[in-house]
């Protein structure tokens, strides 16, 4: 089985190219490097993969049609899945075209190449954000997801809708995952658990919005891993109990098509988040209480229910175990 993986210098992408090389299986990873962070890190992260059996690298824009089309041709994968994206709330603000051009042209790009290729099942990557203006907690994928606060949300919202626009036209199976604040080892700088632990070691101060009062379902990299195996090999189909009278957002009667959130289901607030940081760090943080921002939520809150129905998934990893690792890897990769 050959896997096209798109964003595979990316931090979960890279995370699930070496799991999938571990299990045997061939990987065809697909990177652009955007510079939206420090590309030095998806270098190394790259590099991790590269001269691995089963892997093959290839740079490439997804915004370039004939060429993922070309690249599918010779790889001819069977399954793909897309982790590729202009990733962030706030970036949005102020550069909405790089959504555009990443979330949408890219991403229906990437539709063209599994109707093309007639794949067995396509997994994309969604985000929790999707739920936005949703105040009912924990989040449920039968919830609305009509009223999202940023641009990437709307953008991600809009890959679930051309997901099951492609999956009931082309017969195609898709699976989405909304994912909940993902950290870890080889995390991206410009998320809260890097940032906030490279502010301390150098002794900066570390902006906490809301002044405080915000609580993330933070989920360690490993379980995520494990669920993005499982639902690739799980592949979606039509739902027979669904009812058009009642129609629910999270399946399809009419597509084989999947909604699921992947997270740990345990919101932690961030205050404990920043004092369990301070903990493995051995120092304390100097805090700049501020308002919430524009396109930001207070609070976000997995529900896994379906998706440990639909495939065993068992977050295992807790905040401490997870932040000790995370600590560990940056002391080594930063040397501090």
């Amino acid at each position: 089985m050959t896997i096209l993986l798109t964003g595979a210098a990316g931090f979960i992408g890279s995370h699930v190219a070496a799991r999938f090389l571990k299990d045997g299986r061939r990987v065809a990873g697909v990177d652009n490097f955007t510079p939206y962070y420090d590309v030095k890190l998806k270098e190394a992260r790259w590099a991790r993969l590269e001269g691995r059996a089963g892997f093959s690298a290839h740079r490439l824009d997804l915004t370039d049609k004939t060429a993922l089309l070309k690249l599918c041709d010779a790889v001819e994968p069977t399954r793909i899945v897309h982790l590729a994206a202009q990733p962030g709330v706030r970036y949005g603000i102020d550069n909405p075209t790089a959504y555009l051009d990443s979330n949408l042209t890219g991403f229906l790009n990437v539709l063209e190449a599994a109707r093309a290729l007639n794949v067995e099942h396509m997994v994309y990557a969604s985000t929790s954000s999707v739920y936005g203006a949703n105040k009912a907690m924990p989040f449920s994928e039968r919830d609305s997801a009509a009223h999202p606060v940023s641009l990437y949300a709307a953008t991600k919202r809009a890959n679930e809708l051309l997901a099951h626009s492609y999956a009931h036209i082309f017969k195609v199976p898709m699976s989405g995952l909304r994912f909940f604040t993902v950290y870890g080892p080889w995390g991206r700088p410009d998320m809260a658990p890097q940032k906030f632990t490279a502010r301390i070691f150098a002794g900066d101060p570390i902006e906490v919005y809301n002044d405080g009062k915000m609580k993330r379902d933070f989920t360690f990299i490993d379980d995520i891993v494990e669920g993005v195996v499982r639902v690739t090999d799980h592949i979606a189909i039509v739902d027979e109990g669904w009812d058009p009278m009642a129609p629910l957002p999270d399946s399809s009667g009419v597509a084989p098509f999947r909604v699921y959130n992947i997270g740990r289901g345990a919101p932690v607030d961030l205050m404990d988040f920043i004092a369990t940081l301070e903990k493995h760090i051995g120092k304390k943080a100097q805090l700049n209480f501020m308002p919430i921002q524009a396109g930001d939520v207070e609070g976000t809150w997995c529900d896994v229910a379906a998706l440990k129905g639909a495939v065993g998934y068992q977050p295992a990893v807790t905040l401490d175990e997870g932040l000790e690792k995370t600590v560990a890897w940056f002391r080594d990769y930063y040397n501090v």
